[in-house]
């Protein structure tokens, strides 16, 4: 159960300070253990490597909280925090510590990304920032969220806006920071009525020109478990036609179609984003990532933009659409699964790889190469 939110200001923020604190002053032992010990585990330097992500990880939030606490008195202890000044101010703060998690991980544990995208033309460009985005990704793990929202704030100049699980909230920096961000936490056990839905349709209606609301329409990580009991429940209502397609996709599960459409409903004038990406479906807990380690891969993600004017209307046709997309969605994953790295491959970091998308053809469904993505 997640404690109010008087108890994670005044306990959970100030443990991460104590603990961040405490493996500092122990950090000559903590190396000598962690270097001793890597020898003795699978992969290379595998203690180490985690120890140094989470050193950094525990400084960088705590910084944040230091950098929240200043933004708050500033603001006239919270008084202005609601203002566009402060509103950017945050944006700002939670870009910096996605990029530099980010070049930490990619060092750490040896990854390199590839995204395929539109060439950037005088016209794509434009479109960037002129327009709000509805961003709708495949639901992999907490990694593809970050990376999502690390590269809308930081590649796209985008503000993002996330529903997320309440139980996030226990991460105290993602705590204050979100929260006084426009996103929405939603808990467990929703009571009645679909108060995921109603969030969206929230966030959404209130997307300016550099907006992007993102959603997970699967709404939950990805499993093969998971994906025979979705495939079940279609069944079990009666949607026979959704169940099949469900059946027919072998890595994903089958999109929720409430959220997205109800995105696509409260923001008209938006362009719909549809992201695949694959390389850390694997890594969903803290046992995934030390087993991971050293992760020594290639991870991709493709994004397809589909221009508001091009968005079929009414719900049953939106629905297949959204079916036809994570169809083709399923299919660039199987084409483009996790490879390593070259042994001998040193080289860290990022690599975008620029591709020219082919143009858009018809409005109602993707043609047989869709349309071209850019948030």
């Amino acid at each position: 159960m997640l404690p109010p939110r008087i108890v994670r200001r005044l306990v959970l923020a100030p443990l991460v300070l104590v603990i961040t604190i405490a493996l500092l002053t122990g950090l000559p032992f903590l190396l000598i253990l962690a270097a001793a010990a890597s020898p003795l585990l699978p992969g290379r330097w595998r203690a180490l490597r985690l120890l140094y992500f989470g050193l950094a990880w525990l400084a960088m939030e705590s910084v944040a909280l230091f950098a929240c606490l200043a933004l708050w008195v500033a603001s006239g202890f919270g008084g202005r925090l609601a203002t566009e000044q402060f509103q950017a101010r945050h944006y700002a703060l939670m870009r910096w510590f996605l990029q530099t998690l980010f070049d930490v991980a990619t060092h750490a544990f040896r990854l390199r990304i590839e995204i395929e995208e539109p060439e950037l033309t005088a016209q794509e460009a434009r479109a960037r920032l002129t327009r709000p985005v509805i961003v709708l990704s495949r639901h992999a793990g907490p990694g593809d969220s970050f990376l999502l929202v690390h590269y809308l704030l930081s590649r796209y100049q985008r503000k993002p806006r996330i529903v997320m699980k309440a139980a996030l909230q226990f991460d105290p920096g993602l705590d204050v920071v979100i929260n006084r961000l426009p996103n929405a936490f939603v808990p467990p056990h929703r009571g009645p009525g679909n108060l995921v839905v109603k969030e969206i349709e929230r966030l959404a209606a209130g997307l300016g020109p550099t907006g992007a609301l993102v959603i997970f329409p699967e709404g939950a990580n990805f499993t093969p478990r998971r994906r025979v009991r979705a495939i079940r429940l279609l069944e079990d209502r009666r949607l026979a036609k959704e169940a099949a397609k469900a059946r027919a996709m072998e890595y994903l599960l089958p999109p929720k179609p409430g959220g997205a459409l109800a995105a696509i409903a409260a923001a008209p004038t938006a362009d719909v984003v549809f992201v695949a990406h694959t390389g850390l479906e694997h890594v969903i807990t803290i046992g995934d990532v030390w087993r991971a380690l050293p992760m020594e891969q290639v991870l991709k993600a493709r994004w397809w933009r589909v221009p508001a004017a091009e968005i079929p209307e009414g719900h049953e046709a939106q629905a297949d659409w959204l079916y036809e997309w994570w169809a083709r969605i399923d299919l660039w994953i199987r084409d483009n699964r996790p490879s390593a790295l070259p042994r001998g491959d040193r080289q860290v970091g990022v690599a975008v790889q620029q591709a020219e998308a082919q143009p858009a053809a018809g409005t109602a469904s993707p043609p047989a190469e869709p349309p071209k993505a850019s948030p």
